[in-house]
């Protein structure tokens, strides 16, 4: 089944104002001493919400071969950052600018590069799982919960959270700073993602999925290591949906 061009479309002007996001916020962060805490949040909303807004005007069927490009930009986007051409291009080097968090160096592309692969290698049997059960849409409980619970779980966490806990991070003895602040956005935002989605649950069900999706996803959440908790979630989250509806 030949690509068909909306979905080319979608993805240069997806691209095209992600690029513009990651260099606006990169200048924010080199000229105006924006904490990269933010900016890199800026960059993770735009990943995750541009794409459902273009395709309200421009859409385009799904499909496995759409879904395996999706996987290859991704990549290639990430690719652009490397050292060697953020070094050469002063461009690439603003963008980068806009996620490079210091105490994340020298580990920022590698974090960001295992965690997207090890993300989907989580997701593609849960989306087969879900898409056989009939239960596709509940995916997005857990996608919901990574996007936006965690999504505002730094910034939060840095401007509101005065407790503190520390977690570990893979390559590294360094232990890293979290917040009940922010682990409390991934709970709560959890918790309203599974009342969105309750006429897929029957009463039992629902009830099971208040209490026990929003605790897992937010331990899931605080226990995985630096920058690496989406594919936690994603397993967390998944798990804990199929058990629900397995045995409930």
């Amino acid at each position: 089944m030949p690509i068909p061009y909306e979905f080319w479309l979608h993805h240069a002007i997806f691209y095209a104002l992600l690029f513009l996001i990651h260099y606006l916020c990169g200048l924010l962060v080199i000229h105006r001493n924006v904490k990269v805490n933010y900016t890199r949040k800026v960059n993770h909303f735009a990943f995750f919400f541009l794409p459902t807004l273009l395709s309200l005007i421009i859409e385009y069927p799904y499909s496995p071969a759409t879904f395996f490009i999706d996987l290859i930009c991704a990549f290639i986007f990430l690719t652009f950052f490397i050292a060697p051409l953020r070094n050469k291009f002063r461009t690439l080097f603003v963008m980068f600018s806009s996620f490079d968090r210091p105490e994340d160096r020298p580990w920022t592309l590698t974090w960001l590069y295992t965690q997207f692969i090890a993300s989907y290698l989580v997701l593609i049997p849960l989306l087969i799982y879900f898409e056989s059960r009939e239960m596709l849409p509940l995916i997005m409980i857990i996608m919901i919960a990574n996007g936006v619970g965690d999504g505002l779980a730094e910034p939060v966490g840095i401007r509101f959270g005065a407790r503190k806990y520390t977690t570990y991070a893979l390559f590294t003895r360094q232990k890293y700073v979290r917040s009940y602040a922010g682990s409390a956005c991934v709970w709560l935002t959890t918790f309203i993602a599974v009342l969105a989605f309750h006429p897929y649950f029957n009463s039992t069900q629902l009830i099971a999925a208040l209490i026990l999706l929003p605790i897992l996803i937010t331990l899931a959440e605080a226990f995985s290591p630096h920058t690496w908790d989406s594919p936690l979630i994603y397993a967390t989250g998944g798990a804990s949906l199929i058990g629900i509806f397995h045995y409930l």
